[in-house]
């Protein structure tokens, strides 16, 4: 962890410039060790960035990050740095170009370049264009710094001596100038010409790798060439939109010829096709080129796009383009099915995509297929239908090619299935049609259940009945026990979905949401729902398939998959699943201790515990001797695995206290964890509050005991720098604390009450901050009184008052202020605290008895319900206190006294205060 190890590692550079070789020595020879260590170099990039260090550390740190680059940069050096590490790395020296210093400037620069020759540009492609835009700010010493960053890094890609390398390097330069290096590029003849060009170009190269053939070695080079020039117009299309549009036909002309049409025949190969459909996928997609709703709106240069855009895609264009999606591009191929055969779980996981599109052919034509499709819907809904229509019934198991045929249709109604909502009834094609295929059993026709499974899953959230869900589960029932390991995976993927199918916005396509349909249909929101009482009697059934299919399978990725739908299973069915875990139980630690170089796997294990542990309840007690050491680990920012684990640690950690009954002493022992995590003062400091308080309300006196006062000690070093939430979620917790166990809670928090009242009676200006001080000023008042007596005397004297004319303008303040408070319960807190100094002789509460009042009929029209059969209202706790106290000072004061305190009231609030206390 970088906050926590940056002060240990900074006291050793500070000790490594030392003039005393005894301090000196030892702190070099703790760097040296160091060096291997993953996160070193993170933690010295933090510190040569920090210019309010020492400048000499500082010097020092960016030395050892230089020579760290010489000696475990590559890959295959020993103890090389990972390649996670690396990628953080590379971003954080580019973030920004203000070092104050010229010569640590200098070094940066160089060990950039020094990254830059081994990363540039295959790993590294974001350098040049940052360094590009940060040359052109206004800030001179920025532009400065990137000039020299720019100046070195050239020179040192220049002095490659690899052919290879220095023509990848001229290319590189070439690209990113055309790209990065012009204000209005579309106003420079030249830029504007060489774009132009590249077409032909293109062309050239093509056509020599038609003659050359696949294979050789001049087919390569032109290959990494085709895709370079390529490149070009996807980087000027993505950062120059509008100067692109002169390019929009050619573009479309020559990426759709050489993919749809028999120009590409022998020519393209995938790396190019990919390219050509992300040219296609990005015009057809770009928001620059659409109209806006309102067209008098648009701007011209919109207009002009989409002109070119409509003109282009005519229907027989669009026609052709589909058909060749479908029946080309989404065909299984033999490498694929080989590896479905060798391979099925990296099959299985490979066909989950991700954000794979830009680089991988099958889904970069999947996601240009739903861009295309759902621009031009209208035109390539019954092109796709026809396509189902030709493949009606069973297939023939001895005729491959039509069962691949089969998949991919499929594949693209499951992909369209928002699109195609009001054209397919769904529920008959089922019931009709994919219910029998999927009932045929051979070998072979394992691809086509598979994919029907798939395609249920897919239109599952968009028009499934639910009346037929029970017959989905006995499909589903049945195909997790199919004997094909790919078949039971996707089978419970679509189980997974089934059970998340009435969250609404999981929909998979961004623009094309379940909600939109509902909209736009008549289908009502319950067909998404997922029933559990339709599940429940399949349950036992399918969880113990499940949990045989999460042994069976070995790899990391699929353990993960199948974990999901585990949790979400757990989640759904709650308490009911308690009678049919046991077997899961047993299995975690192990799976646990054999994921311990996977971080995302014990992620996967973090999740379904926390669900396990929600639907156990307080049975979860049971799993306390492996649990408790899991979310001991998970949180110690100490262990390195802390960095994945920490937030769904953090998680368990607390439903594991929800679901407690009572504190055990290894619960109260995780906590010394907190005092490290509320350090880092990251994104999760709202869990660890969560976790404290709830502590606090199932051990009050033993939490306290052990751990208030370090807590105390971070809460007021996170009070110097934090929001104005942060400052609301400890004062909470002070508040928690004081309302369970009064005396120990308002004397272990002591040191951090003075700025409570001092936030009153200065007028905090943020209100949740007043609304928060003053609860926990109302908490200590009614339920301490004697501690806030002592409070309010040692405030006096810092203030220079007297203890009741602090307390007069803390009541002023109090009443003025009570608008801040918004929640009801807090606002009768306030009242409850305010009526507690009554009964009183004392002149300065007898001045504001008049607010206090006032405070107490507000708190009672929040709180207060009228009895319908009696008409009169009730709440027992502030209404009975209000009579009491408002008694007691009548007898203290005698009824003609008393008379004179009321008459400071308003006469209608009186009148509201007797109709609340009436019967009384």
């Amino acid at each position: 962890d970088i906050q926590s190890a940056s002060s240990v590692v900074l006291q050793a550079l500070t000790q490594a410039t030392s003039q005393d070789t005894a301090v000196l020595k030892p702190a070099e020879e703790q760097l040296r060790q160091w060096e291997t260590q993953p996160g070193f170099y993170s933690v010295l990039l933090s510190i040569f960035n920090n210019h309010l260090l020492d400048v000499n550390v500082r010097w020092l740190a960016v030395l050892y990050f230089k020579n760290g680059i010489d000696r475990y940069w590559r890959r295959v050096a020993p103890h090389a740095l990972s390649e996670e590490e690396k990628s953080s790395l590379r971003a954080g020296l580019i973030t920004n170009f203000n070092e104050p210093v010229n010569q640590i400037a200098t070094q940066i620069a160089v060990l950039i370049a020094k990254v830059a020759r081994l990363d540039c540009p295959r790993q590294w492609p974001e350098l040049i264009p940052i360094l590009l835009e940060s040359v052109k700010v206004q800030d001179s010493l920025q532009q400065h710094r990137a000039l020299l960053t720019f100046y070195h890094v050239t020179k040192t890609l220049a002095s490659k001596r690899l052919a290879a390398d220095r023509r990848l390097f001229q290319d590189v330069i070439l690209r990113k100038l055309t790209v990065h290096g012009f204000t209005e590029p579309n106003n420079n003849m030249e830029v504007m010409g060489f774009l132009n060009a590249v077409f032909e170009r293109l062309k050239q190269f093509l056509e020599c790798c038609r003659q050359v053939g696949p294979g050789s070695p001049c087919r390569e080079k032109l290959e990494k060439t085709i895709i370079l020039y390529t490149k070009v117009l996807l980087d000027f299309l993505e950062y120059h939109p509008w100067p692109f549009i002169p390019l929009i036909q050619r573009s479309l002309e020559f990426a759709v010829s050489y993919v749809f049409t028999e120009a590409g025949e022998g020519v393209v190969f995938e790396r190019f096709i990919v390219q050509c459909m992300n040219l296609i996928k990005m015009i057809v997609k770009n928001d620059a080129y659409k109209p806006a709703k309102n067209i008098e709106d648009s701007k011209p240069e919109s207009l002009e796009a989409y002109k070119i855009k409509t003109a282009f895609f005519t229907h027989q264009t669009l026609t052709e383009i589909g058909r060749r999606l479908v029946s080309k591009y989404f065909l299984l191929t033999e490498e694929e099915l080989t590896m479905w055969e060798e391979d099925p779980e990296s099959f299985a996981v490979e066909e989950t995509g991700g954000d794979s599109w830009k680089y991988s052919l099958r889904p970069c034509t999947e996601v240009l297929f739903l861009d295309v499709f759902h621009n031009y819907s209208q035109t390539l809904t019954p092109v796709l239908l026809e396509m189902v229509q030709n493949l009606q019934g069973p297939s023939n198991v001895e005729e491959p090619v039509q069962m691949l045929m089969k998949d991919a249709v499929y594949n693209a109604v499951g992909l369209a299935a928002y699109e195609l909502f009001d054209n397919v009834d769904f529920d008959q094609w089922f019931k009709n049609q994919l219910l029998g295929e999927l009932q045929v059993s051979h070998n072979r026709y394992k691809l086509i259940r598979r994919r029907v499974i798939w395609l249920i899953g897919q239109w599952i959230s968009v028009k499934f009945k639910p009346d037929l869900r029970p017959l989905l589960y006995e499909v589903i029932l049945s195909l997790m026990q199919d004997p094909d390991l790919v078949v039971r995976i996707e089978t419970a993927t679509t189980l997974k979905l089934d059970i998340l199918s009435d969250c609404l916005n999981d929909a998979e396509s961004p623009e094309i949401t379940p909600a939109v349909i509902t909209l736009n249909s008549t289908s009502p929101v319950d067909d998404f729902e997922f029933r559990t009482e339709q599940f429940l009697p399949y349950l036992e059934s399918i969880f113990s398939l499940l949990f045989q299919l999460l042994q069976q399978v070995n790899e990391c990725d699929t353990k993960m998959q199948v974990l999901h739908v585990i949790s979400c299973v757990i989640e759904r069915v709650s308490i009911q699943i308690r009678p049919y875990v046991g077997c899961l139980v047993q299995y975690l630690p192990l799976l646990w201790k054999q994921s311990e170089e996977h971080n995302m796997l014990r992620c996967a294990i973090l999740t379904t515990l926390i669900h396990l542990v929600q639907g156990l309840g307080a049975e979860s007690k049971n799993l306390y001797p492996f649990l408790l050491p899991v979310i001991q680990l998970s949180t110690d920012v100490s262990q390195p695995p802390h960095v994945y684990l920490l937030e769904d640690g953090l998680e368990l950690w607390l439903v594991t206290l929800e679901n407690s009954s009572a504190i055990t002493p290894e619960l109260l022992r995780i906590f010394q964890n907190m005092s490290a995590l509320l350090e880092l003062s990251s994104e999760n400091v709202r869990t660890c509050f969560q976790i404290i308080n709830a502590y606090i309300y199932l051990s009050a006196t033993d939490f306290l005991q052990n751990y208030a006062e370090a807590l105390c000690r971070s809460f007021c070093e996170l009070l110097k720098d934090i929001s104005t939430e942060g400052q609301v979620q400890v004062l909470k917790v002070v508040e928690s604390a004081i309302k369970v166990s009064p005396i120990l809670g308002s004397h272990m928090f002591q040191p951090l009450l003075p700025s409570v009242i001092r936030g009153i009676v200065e007028g905090e200006r943020y209100p949740v901050v007043m609304s928060t001080h003053l609860g926990v000023t109302g908490r200590i008042l009614l339920q301490n009184s004697g501690f806030f007596t002592s409070l309010l005397t040692q405030m006096a004297a810092e203030f220079n008052q007297e203890a009741d004319q602090l307390l007069g303008n803390m009541i002023e303040m109090w009443v003025d202020r009570m608008d801040n408070i918004t929640q009801p319960e807090r606002r009768k807190l306030s009242a409850l605290a305010l009526l507690s100094l009554l009964p009183s002789e004392n002149g300065v509460i007898q001045d504001k008895f008049c607010g206090i009042v006032n405070i107490s009929v507000e708190a009672l029209h929040d709180v207060m319900t009228e009895d319908p059969e009696t008409s009169t209202f009730k709440d027992v706790s502030l209404q009975q206190f209000v009579y009491e106290k408002l008694k007691a000072q009548q007898m203290l004061m005698g009824d003609q006294g008393f008379q004179a305190l009321m008459e400071t009231v308003d006469t209608e609030i009186v009148r509201q205060l007797q109709e609340f206390l009436q019967g009384m």
